[in-house]
């Protein structure tokens, strides 16, 4: 009976990871087709080639954009691992006047749209004459609440006693932050980690409105410029989205360890 459950599982899953993989493998397969191929049924094309890859690479500002969001991703993304795990430590472990009010007033900002908040940064931009510069791309994401409410949750979990171990030893704060509690609450950083570069690489809505000129635009923005109205370059479409999937299949796998590494020393623990 198990067995005939275990294979029905199995099967599922198998089909669920078939329906999430395929339209994976639809844009790599249309990024190597050519001509009116690209509008076949096939996923397996009749002619290989790389021509939409050699056009995006050579006639466009591909690299450029690419650079772009990678600089804004690292960024936004190493600021957010640093202030997000520094400030969620405090809330959880640390005492001052009004820290219940202020995690409050951090939560409800989850509240509003971000939709909502796009006026008032453009005109905080636009006024500080910060519009077409790299500053007016990374701001919105330096630090997330989100992110705040998450690491403070994991250093809720950390006993007392481990801190004050290292505070007997003569640790400073700083130090038993950076020694103690950091090494604890690794898969929350790894999963905070890709959450933040994900958001961050496939953002459109804000870039596209916090910059005009081409030299500043990121990827998603950039491609966006090969579907129009009259035309629709569906090969340099797949094939530079295909490319855009290289940095975030390498960041998942590297952060993906660490969330692996800590679910299997809490299995030891427990």
């Amino acid at each position: 009976m198990n067995k005939s459950r275990n294979l029905v599982i199995y099967i599922l899953l198998a089909l669920g990871g078939i329906v999430m993989i395929f339209p994976f493998l639809w844009m790599i397969s249309t990024s190597l087709k050519s001509g009116v191929d690209i509008f076949s049924i096939s996923i397996i094309p009749k002619k290989i080639t790389i021509q939409a890859y050699v056009k995006v690479l050579q006639n466009t500002e591909f690299i450029l954009w690419f650079k772009n969001s990678l600089i804004i991703a690292a960024i936004t993304t190493s600021s957010v691992l640093f202030f997000d795990t520094l400030v969620g430590y405090v809330f959880a472990k640390l005492r001052f006047p009004g820290k219940s009010f202020l995690f409050i007033l951090i939560l409800s900002t989850l509240m509003i749209p971000t939709e909502m908040l796009i006026i008032p940064w453009y005109m905080m931009i636009n006024k500080l004459k910060l519009f077409n510069t790299y500053f007016s791309l990374l701001f919105p994401g330096l630090t997330s609440a989100f992110g705040i409410f998450l690491m403070k949750q994991f250093f809720d979990a950390i006993p007392n006693d481990l801190l004050e171990a290292g505070r007997i030893d003569g640790l400073s704060e700083f130090g038993i932050f950076t020694r103690t509690a950091v090494p604890l609450v690794k898969p929350a950083i790894a999963a905070l980690g890709i959450f933040t570069f994900l958001g961050n690489w496939n953002a459109f809505l804000w870039p596209v409105i916090a910059v005009d000129k081409l030299e500043f635009y990121t990827l998603p923005v950039g491609l966006s410029l090969f579907s129009g109205e009259a035309l629709n370059q569906w090969d340099l479409i797949m094939a530079g989205s295909s490319i855009a999937t290289i940095p975030v299949l390498i960041v998942f796998f590297i952060f993906q360890k660490q969330i692996i590494d800590g679910i299997h020393m809490a299995g030891l623990k427990g």
